[in-house]
């Protein structure tokens, strides 16, 4: 039986439709076990999101401690990001089909333990395993944890909460772990970059069980995994993400860049033509041709590709241009993290008195104007810090609004059946979109200051950057805007 079929009627908005996940009466606030479910999910997600970033500041002390050549240094992020990005779709949908609970456990079991032999490690070839196995076991606890969140909250004021919340946290631990990362590196040692998510999983390991209820399809309307789609769709991706990270590194015109941006492509339309023949498809192009799926996953990936890569920007800028040193630099983006964790809190409550896409257009002119205004920023450490502190306190308001938008909107309107496909494509979304924004903004600075690396250049490549950047979270305000109807979300 062909998952599609299950399919509730499209709908343009989440909110204007019944959704078959709200077949019993909603709580009207969040009960003892709503709130410790919520607590279990949000300290991985948390974690997760810090494992993103918490390795950036240490690249150096790890590449001396290890023996890293300069040149294979960046595999130390790239090889979790292949991993991260390219299987989140896979598992996701894996988890619809055996228990997401036992996919959730199962990963962070794994990701304690890779964290542990990645502490551990005495060789660059068993930190960079255990760096993978770190990936591969986000890319399966990230949709996972999302899909469990989302069927425990049904469609509503509770379920808004919940996912602002989370995204609050998601994008907290992303600036938490390079502020961590730092910390850890400079007070006491690179390796406790890793082994502080060992205590962290093996709680969750152990309470999850007990708190969190299993989620499958009984057997006989499970559908079978389309392992074509599989192996093009998590092929492609891991080709797209290796050619953005080789142009980072290298330049548009590489032939490392092209040979994986092209096949990823390539592999990614092959993708879609097995959907269309497939009986049982990894992704129903009908639920991806929801205007709320298609476009609120577009709007999420350029949140994700903006946010995350102006932390890239703005470190060099730091570093580079004021000469601040790796510890204050990631300090001062405590206020960006500020920020994102007030949007995420004001993003639920804006829902419920407007709409979805009200909050997600607002959001993104709100990270716009404030982008924009970092063009601005000079050379004085004083007037610098100024501009910087306010406009990335602001900015994170506005991106997180869309953030949060932007996951109610991608994983509304959809029987339980179909959670894990949708969480897993928005997981996709917020994994790209993380994996592709520093690459992206690192060769338009590249290409702008021509290899000079003066103050002054780097300045003139960040500012550049920063333009494209603004402009690009325009451009996902003008997509919702054009693609995404505004209709009144429900109220309890």
């Amino acid at each position: 039986m062909s998952v599609t079929k299950t399919a509730p009627r499209p709908t343009d908005h989440p909110a204007g439709a019944a959704s078959h996940t709200a077949t019993e009466p909603q709580p009207p606030r969040l009960t003892g076990r709503l709130k410790l479910i919520l607590a279990v999910l949000l300290i991985a997600q948390f974690m997760l999101a810090v494992d993103f970033s918490i390795l950036n500041v240490a690249l150096p002390a790890i590449g001396d401690g290890l023996g890293f050549s300069l040149s294979h240094l960046q595999w130390i992020a790239t090889s979790f990001a292949l991993s991260a990005a390219g299987f989140t779709l896979f598992f996701g949908r894996i988890g619809d089909l055996v228990g997401r609970k036992k996919i959730f456990i199962g990963s962070l079991a794994l990701l304690g333990a890779a964290s542990l032999v990645g502490g551990l490690a005495t060789t660059p070839e068993v930190l960079l395993a255990a760096r993978v196995a770190q990936g591969l076991a986000t890319a399966a606890a990230t949709p996972a944890g999302l899909s469990l969140l989302t069927t425990a909250f049904p469609e509503g004021p509770l379920r808004q909460k919940a996912l602002g919340i989370n995204g609050a946290l998601m994008s907290a631990g992303f600036t938490t772990g390079a502020i961590l990362g730092g910390v850890l590196t400079e007070l006491l040692s690179w390796r406790w970059a890793f082994f502080i998510n060992v205590p962290v999983a093996l709680a969750v390991v152990l309470i999850a069980p007990a708190v969190i209820k299993e989620s499958v399809p009984d057997a006989a309307a499970r559908p079978k995994l389309d392992l074509p789609g599989a192996l093009t769709v998590t092929l492609g991706l891991l080709g797209l993400v290796y050619g953005l990270t080789q142009a980072g590194e290298y330049g548009w015109t590489h032939p490392l860049a092209l040979a994986g941006l092209g096949a990823g492509v390539v592999l990614l339309a092959a993708f879609f033509l097995i959907e269309r023949k497939v009986a049982q498809p990894l992704v129903p192009l009908k639920t991806l041709g929801r205007r709320n799926v298609a476009w609120g996953n577009v709007a999420g990936l350029l949140a994700f590709v903006t946010e995350t890569s102006l932390v890239y920007l703005l470190t060099l800028y730091l570093q580079k241009t004021l000469g601040f040193s790796p510890l204050t630099a990631g300090i001062s983006f405590g206020v960006l993290g500020i920020g994102t964790v007030v949007g995420g809190l004001l993003a639920p409550r804006l829902i419920a008195r407007t709409s979805t896409l009200t909050v997600l257009v607002t959001g993104g002119v709100i990270q716009t104007v404030f982008t924009a205004a970092l063009l601005f920023l000079g050379t004085t450490t004083t007037a610098a810090m100024a501009l910087l502190l306010p406009a990335t306190f602001f900015g994170g308001i506005g991106n997180m609004l869309v953030i949060v938008g932007f996951m109610v909107t991608a994983t509304s309107g959809l029987p339980n059946a179909e959670q894990g496909l949708a969480t897993g494509l928005a997981s996709m979304s917020q994994q790209v979109g993380i994996t592709m924004g520093t690459p992206v903004m690192a060769a338009v600075v590249t290409a702008t200051t021509a290899g000079a690396t003066t103050a002054s250049a780097i300045h003139q490549g960040v500012t550049t950057a920063i333009a494209v950047n603004a402009g690009l979270v325009l451009l996902g305000v003008a997509l919702a805007a054009l693609f995404l109807r505004n209709r009144k979300a429900p109220r309890s």
